[in-house]
This record gives C-alpha cells, sequence and structure tokens, in this order.
C-alpha cells in the first residue's frame, strides 16, 4: 500500500519549511532508513530519512518551494500503484529532481552546430539566470542559439552544449578574452581552426551584458531582514557606550591556557568571561532582565542569555537557558556546544527561542564601536568590541595606557530610562573588572 512522505514538524512555533533537495529520482527504489530529502527552517537545515521501503512514486516539491509542515510532499510504494489521492489539491503533478539547475530536463540535448563566441545582451528575457551567467564566464553569444526549455527559452544545458561543440581556444586566448571583454572569434589560425592569443587581440572590445549576478535570498536571511526591520521600527532604542579595565581577564585568560596544557579541559576564553560577568550584573540589575510586552513588563527570576552566532547561513542567537545556575566552566561548554550545533545546522529549534536578554561578539573584528539591534521583546541586547590600549591613570598618580574592552548596550526606552541602563552597563563593567572564577 502506497504512504504518504510529509514535511516533518520542527518546533511548535514552526508552520512551513523550506524543501532543499531530493537524494532519489522518481522510479527509484528506497529503504527504510535511507537518506531522502533535506529541508531547512529559519533557523536550522535537516535531513530526513525514509521510514518505508518501496518505490519513489510521485514527488510534489522542488528546490525553493515553501511546503506547510505535515503537507504530503511524495509518496513511496508499490510500482504501478495510483498516487492520484495523495496528491496536493487531488491531482498528481509528478515532479522529478534529476536536473536542479533548470527548468527543463530531457533525454538529449540537442547538438549544436554554429560556433559562437561572446555574450550578447539582446535576449534576457529569452534565457535562465543560470544560462546567463555561464554564457558570460565562457564567452557563448546567447545571439544565434537555440534554446531547448519551456517556450524556447535558454537554458544552462544549451550553453553547455554551445561551449563543448564550438572551435578550441589556448588558455590565454581565454585569458584575454576575459580581460579585455573580447570576442572568442567562431574559428582561429591556429591548427585545426584553433582560436590563438592573436586571433583574440584582432577582436573588437564589448560591453558585456551581465556584469551583476542576481542572487535569491534565503528563507533564513529573509527571516533575519524582517526581525531587524521590525525591531528598528516598533521599538525605542538607544544605544550607551562604555569600556573596562580588562587587564583582569586577561591575566585569567593566560591562566587559563597554562592550566590547559596541564590538563585542564576547558577553553575559557574573553567572551565566556564577558558573558558569565554580564550574567552576574542582570543578578544584580534584574529591571532589565525583562521583556517588554507593549501593555506589561515581564520580570524573570533566572537569566535566559542569547548570544549571537555566525553561520554560514545567517545570524543565529540560541539560548543558554537558567544561565544564573551555571559555573564558568558549565557557561563555556554549553557556548560552544550550542555554537558548534549552529554551524553543523543541526541545533534544536526549541535552543533558539525564550532569551531574556542578549550579548554579541564582533570584538574578534577588530570593532571599537557598534549599536547592536534589539530583539524584542528583550528589553537589551549587549555588544561586546575589541580591546584596545586606552591611557588611564595607574596606580601611584602615573598615567599610561591600559588594555580596555569596549561595551555597547542598546536598551528599549520604552522599558527603561537612561539612568538604570547606564547603572546596568556600568555593573557590567565592574564585574568585568573584578572578575573572580
Amino acid at each position: 500500500m502506497a504512504e504518504a512522505v510529509i514535511m516533518p514538524r520542527q518546533g511548535q512555533s514552526v508552520e512551513s519549511c523550506i524543501f532543499s533537495e531530493w537524494f532519489f529520482k522518481v522510479g527509484d527504489k528506497v529503504s527504510k532508513g535511507d537518506m531522502l530529502f533535506t529541508y531547512e527552517t529559519d533557523k536550522a537545515a535537516f535531513e530526513q530519512e525514509a521510514l518505508v521501503d518501496g518505490v519513489l512514486l510521485a514527488t510534489f516539491a522542488k528546490e525553493g518551494d515553501e511546503i506547510p509542515v505535515l503537507e504530503t510532499i511524495a509518496v513511496i510504494g508499490a510500482e504501478g500503484e495510483s498516487i492520484d489521492e495523495f496528491a496536493p489539491g487531488g491531482k498528481a503533478t509528478v515532479q522529478t529532481a534529476s536536473d536542479p539547475h533548470d527548468e527543463v530536463k530531457e533525454d538529449k540535448a540537442p547538438e549544436i552546430q554554429q560556433p559562437i563566441a561572446e555574450v550578447s545582451a539582446g535576449k534576457d528575457s529569452a534565457i535562465s539566470p543560470r544560462a546567463k551567467n555561464l554564457a558570460a564566464k565562457e564567452h557563448v553569444s546567447i545571439e544565434h542559439l537555440k534554446g531547448t526549455g519551456p517556450e524556447g527559452r535558454i537554458i544552462e544545458r544549451d550553453v553547455e552544449a554551445a561551449a563543448k561543440n564550438r572551435t578550441k581556444a589556448t588558455p590565454l586566448a581565454k585569458s584575454i578574452a576575459a580581460h579585455d571583454h573580447k570576442e572568442l572569434p567562431a574559428t582561429g589560425t591556429g591548427f585545426g581552426g584553433k582560436i590563438r592569443a592573436a586571433d583574440v587581440k584582432q577582436m573588437p572590445s564589448v560591453t558585456l551584458a551581465n556584469d551583476f549576478t542576481d542572487k535569491k535570498i534565503s528563507n533564513i536571511r529573509k527571516i533575519i531582514a524582517q526581525n531587524m526591520y521590525e525591531s528598528l521600527a516598533n521599538t525605542a532604542q538607544l544605544t550607551l557606550h562604555t569600556s573596562a579595565d580588562a587587564r583582569k581577564m586577561l591575566s585569567i585568560r593566560n591562566a587559563m591556557k597554562s592550566k590547559m596544557a596541564d590538563g585542564y579541559a576547558y577553553n575559557i576564553t574573553i567572551n565566556d568571561m564577558v558573558s558569565f560577568a554580564t550574567i552576574r550584573a542582570l543578578i544584580v540589575n534584574p529591571e532589565i532582565n525583562i521583556h517588554f510586552m507593549g501593555d506589561s513588563i515581564r520580570s524573570f527570576s533566572n537569566v535566559h542569555l542569547g548570544f549571537a552566532v555566525d553561520t554560514p547561513r545567517g545570524l543565529m542567537v540560541p539560548t543558554v537557558k537558567n544561565a544564573n545556575h551555571l559555573t564558568i566552566e558549565g557557561l563555556s561548554a554549553t557556548m560552544k556546544e550550542l555554537a558548534g550545533a549552529c554551524q553543523k545546522g543541526s541545533v534544536n529549534p526549541e535552543s533558539l527561542q525564550g532569551a531574556t536578554f542578549t550579548m554579541t561578539n564582533l570584538g574578534g573584528f577588530g570593532i571599537e564601536m557598534f549599536t547592536p539591534v534589539l530583539n524584542p521583546p528583550q528589553a537589551g541586547i549587549l555588544g561586546v568590541n575589541t580591546i584596545t590600549q586606552q591611557a588611564a591613570q595607574l596606580e601611584g598618580g602615573a598615567f599610561g595606557f591600559i588594555p580596555k574592552i569596549g561595551l555597547s548596550l542598546t536598551f528599549d526606552h520604552r522599558a527603561l530610562d537612561g539612568a538604570p541602563a547606564a547603572r546596568f552597563l556600568q555593573s557590567v563593567a565592574h564585574h568585568i573588572e573584578n572578575l573572580s572564577i
């Protein structure tokens, strides 16, 4: 009996997922446990195994489709079984994932008889973006190229066939053509008509059709963009800046490195120490460990610390729950575990929710001051900057330079006045300067 393959649900707040890739084609035999497809939410990427044995009878999703959770996206069953009852809308539209690059895939690409050269700008509406980019890269003209896509549209395989069948060119000839924006002639003066550098130099320079590339933004980038816009549009954000004496932290960091050489299991970083100090400051300044709900303020007895993680898919903010109950070692280990899961795309969506306060660190990029953007309904976010040498009065009255770490606090002025926000930032600096672990 045929079985439906559904889009899984990842977390109670996830209503739809973006389909990524099929690992099998329609007609392939599938065994239970085989990796069947991949998909992503705005938080992470996932792989889904086949749950039954059988033949992949139909697929109803392709790369980039946004699919509601629990909707049927494929059918697995015995060869020849009907799939009509499973198709979305009651009608089966079978899609194979045999060609992820273009709109149409046939058994054999047509032969291209006409040797051709540079990209033409005259047929932009009749060529796919992938084909256009490849034509620019390979110096293939589309002027006389016959398309095999829908309604004669030129697709990537047409350009590939044209490049394969044209007269060969020397590497130097190709380099000159790319550098000087020159056409590759139809034939050259080399052996067998091979195009040489001298042949390209005689060609006129042309203006390339596409000196830019349009790339569809990812699902996670859409979410980030919308969240940033709504944050700035719907909150009263103000940023305060200060710095803290980093000598104590740097001393502890050096001591930790020595302990690690002797077998100490924890790599306590500067970021770990600033996070630990921030948690201590939130405990004694609970008025910023809140959610602003519009007509009420929700105060929390525990600190759930969110921290920004840069990943290949975009910014993620996992949460260390009940961070105020952790030692510095526990905090460090938890943050590294969550950051690693974000980098791999395997983080649990539930770990990306529930923060009461957020930290973001750009110090590693040498940033001395910036304005972090709030993550509503949180009322505060702390930006951690780089350590710089600043002039200061030393013990005994002398002046010199000491290392200071920059701190930037953005807070929601609807929920918090400037004075308590300043006291909290002052408290963070105090805990950094008097860190004890």
